[in-house]
């Protein structure tokens, strides 16, 4: 069988004629010349390098279709029945409200989190309740790169940024909700990083945390962007971007005049970080007054997760987030995301033995979050448990986009009087449908009725997502979340014990 998905992909809203594939080239077995192309060979023949890219990115979502050999799933949660770990053995302590899940983490300036989530970064649709969301329930969530780039009020002088207004809007949509757990982040790339970014929202917003990115997420390279024109070509190079071909090459010139210049594409610079860099970096952005410093890692090379995690441990580093591959939500190849870097829970298993060597050669470790296609608590509880005791935190990505999205389509059509019938069993207003309500005018009083349904709806994914580790966690008798290790999970295949196998001694 083939893991990959055939040549039909919900990117670009492509698909087979026929039910009758080959497996190993994912074509149609019988290739009829009748056929209009509406496969991804057919949409490569009309768009060519384009659609090497998702066309239906837009107001999506977008993240790997490949069939994984194997996942959490492979997994089964362990459970008992005596005793009690971080709590008295007593039925009126030991119960679901007394497991501990708070996550504090940070090497200088300590960060503390009501549960070991994040919502790792993003910059796209409803943002403004994924980190609003993010703050209510009191976990730290991170700025997608690029963000300046999407704010037309933006101006740079001689490369530098200048001015970017939105930005500021942005870090507020987490602070005029914080209530002194976790932080919003601000992610820097490459480009980022050379045009000044972070010391701009340092000295401008006061920003105190921010995130440096290895590679493009989850994905390897930086997404390509096709310019409309030529003038377009002459001011993204005006402005420092990587342009191909140049526009102000004789040759080009010349075909532009002739009418016959070619497509013009920019390319966001690949990180070529290094520790003498960085060190000194990080150093000079503290010195302004940043106080917590992350990394961004995806599912490269074992040999570079070592690396990176030693970098991090010379820096301190607060946290490093891994990404792996299946999970995603924006702009990226789409056959890169299918198919290339380490798996989230293969990823996940290399970073014990990795850590546990860099533990013996006296290397202090900063906080691991470990994310790529979470979604629910048996999920995460599975991730933490295989990663003990050095992965604290799982990235919950896109599933907390998607409450975003929904909690905040809901509510527009409540308001409309127009009540999904599937929530409609549980009332007709925002006060009846949205049962955590009552907690958050428990945090906020009554303001919280006027928090947007978006928010309220991240809030209460999130809370769902503890209830469900509380659960987990009693089940094995352990109240207090850092005390969930291996033993708490039963591989039911081979695979599963392979994967098991690795977090004991790596055999990549």
């Amino acid at each position: 069988m083939s893991y990959s998905p055939a040549l039909g992909s919900a990117f670009n809203d492509t698909k087979t004629r026929s039910q009758h594939l080959n497996s190993l080239s994912g074509m149609c077995s019988f290739c009829t010349a009748e056929c209009p192309g509406t496969c991804e060979i057919g949409i490569s023949a009309a768009l060519g390098a384009r659609s090497v890219y998702p066309t239906n990115t837009g107001n999506n979502q977008v993240a790997s279709e490949k069939v994984y050999p194997v996942d959490y799933s492979h997994f089964n949660i362990n459970g008992r029945v005596f005793g009690a770990q971080g709590a008295e053995p007593d039925m009126e302590k030991a119960t679901i409200f007394n497991v501990d899940l708070s996550a504090d983490y940070g090497t200088i300036h300590p960060v503390k989190q009501t549960m070991p989530i994040i919502l790792p970064a993003l910059i796209k649709l409803n943002w403004q309740d994924y980190f609003g969301g993010a703050a209510m329930a009191g976990v730290s969530c991170i700025i997608g790169e690029d963000a300046v780039n999407k704010d037309p009020g933006t101006v740079l002088d001689n490369g530098k940024i200048v001015e970017a207004p939105w930005l500021g809007v942005v870090l507020d949509s987490f602070r005029k909700y914080d209530r002194g757990y976790g932080q919003i982040v601000l992610q820097c790339n490459i480009e980022d990083d050379a045009k000044g970014v972070a010391e701009y929202a340092i000295r401008t917003f006061g920003a105190n945390a921010i995130e440096f990115k290895f590679g493009q997420s989850a994905k390897g390279t930086q997404p390509v962007v096709v310019l409309p024109d030529y003038e377009a070509a002459l001011k993204a190079k005006a402005n420092g971007m990587v342009v191909h071909p140049d526009p102000e090459d004789p040759d080009i010139v010349a075909k532009h005049k002739d009418g016959c210049a070619p497509n013009f594409y920019t390319y966001s610079r690949l990180p070529m970080w290094t520790e003498e860099y960085l060190i000194p970096h990080i150093d000079s952005l503290r010195d302004m007054g940043m106080e917590n410093v992350y990394f961004k890692m995806a599912g490269y090379d074992p040999e570079d997760l070592e690396t990176v995690l030693r970098i991090a441990s010379a820096a301190r580093v607060d946290m490093v987030t891994f990404d792996g591959a299946g999970g995603g939500s924006g702009y990226s190849p789409c056959r890169m995301m299918n198919e290339w870097g380490l798996p989230t829970i293969t990823m996940g298993a290399l970073l014990v033995p990795i850590c546990e060597k860099l533990i013996e050669e006296g290397f202090e470790l900063p906080a691991i979050a470990l994310t790529g296609g979470f979604s629910m608590e048996d999920q995460v509880f599975k991730a933490l448990a295989l990663g003990a005791p050095y992965i604290t935190h799982i990235g919950l990505c896109r599933a907390a986009m998607a409450a975003a999205t929904s909690a905040a389509k809901m509510g527009e059509m409540i308001q409309a009087g127009n009540v999904p019938a599937h929530i409609r069993p549980y009332g007709t207003t925002v006060q009846e449908i949205f049962k955590d309500l009552p907690d958050l005018r428990a945090l906020y009083g009554r303001q919280a009725n006027d928090f947007s349904p978006g928010a309220i709806g991240v809030y209460s994914y999130l809370n769902r997502i503890a209830s469900g580790l509380r659960h987990f966690c009693a089940l094995n008798r352990k109240f207090d979340w850092k005390l969930i290790d291996r033993s708490d999970v039963i591989p039911l295949t081979v695979d599963a014990y392979d994967i098991l196998a690795m977090t004991e001694d790596a055999v990549f």
